[in-house]
């Protein structure tokens, strides 16, 4: 695939045979971050685990310490009282059999969707529509729930849904590329902690095998997963570097 003059001189600028500290990466990556829009900072993160296993595979959620830095739009599948609670907590979209047949017809413009379990009878059939974009309401995530009111608060301040996919890579947005550093050094340690308390007991081996930075039209960045953004992220927040972090 051919590149632009822009991404090749940001290219150059990142040691392929490196994998840089966290502190390093994440300066690296605001450096490389030069598009005219603000771009998305993004963590994949390779794991061995064989996702052919059901016991094997990861999801869940967590709420990143700053946020992602955007809008979250929530479409709340709901009736009666339940829906009147969406509508108080700040759901962008709100409805019941008719919400249901919107998105059957293809319209899926919405970061999180969250549904009572009495709904889930009409919202199952939307697998094929919302499965494919990883925004199927499921109860292991908190979005298939009664509360809606406390899951909408949720995903709108910043709670984030994070699985295993095919290739067992987990893809995470941290926020975005004119976040401080130490707002991405610690979302960053945020969602590596979590990876790490969710292993599977019966993963062997190498549990995290890589993980990579990049931004949304950026080189990526690879990280040293064994290194620790604790003591780099006080640091940063002292305004100074730490040349040699804790190990994880």
């Amino acid at each position: 695939m051919a590149h632009g003059k822009r991404f090749r001189a940001q290219y150059d600028k990142v040691d392929r045979d490196r994998a840089y500290p966290p502190a390093e990466a994440i300066a690296l990556i605001k450096e490389t971050a030069s598009a005219k829009f603000d771009e998305t900072v993004e963590l994949h993160v390779l794991l061995g685990v064989n996702v052919r296993h059901a016991d094997e595979q990861l999801r869940g959620t967590l709420a990143l310490p700053h946020g992602l830095g955007k809008d979250v739009t929530v479409a709340v599948f709901a009736q009666g009282q339940q829906a009147r609670d969406a509508e108080a907590a700040g759901a962008d979209f709100v409805g019941g059999q008719d919400l249901v047949e919107k998105v059957q017809e293809g319209w899926t413009d919405f970061d999180v969707a969250v549904s009572t379990p009495e709904m889930m009878k009409s919202v199952g059939q939307l697998g094929r529509v919302l499965g494919p974009q990883g925004k199927m309401p499921n109860p292991k995530v908190g979005t298939v729930t009664d509360d809606v009111e406390k899951a909408v608060t949720e995903s709108k301040s910043g709670k984030v849904e994070y699985r295993t996919d095919r290739q067992a890579i987990v893809h995470m947005a941290l926020g975005k590329a004119s976040f401080d550093e130490e707002k991405l050094l610690e979302n960053y340690q945020a969602v590596m902690e979590e990876i790490v308390r969710a292993k599977p007991s019966s993963a062997k081996g190498k549990y995290v095998v890589s993980a990579t930075l990049a931004t949304t039209m950026g080189p990526g960045i690879r990280v040293d997963s064994g290194k620790s953004a604790d003591r780099e992220t006080a640091a940063v927040g002292a305004g100074e570097t730490a040349e040699e972090p804790a190990s994880a």
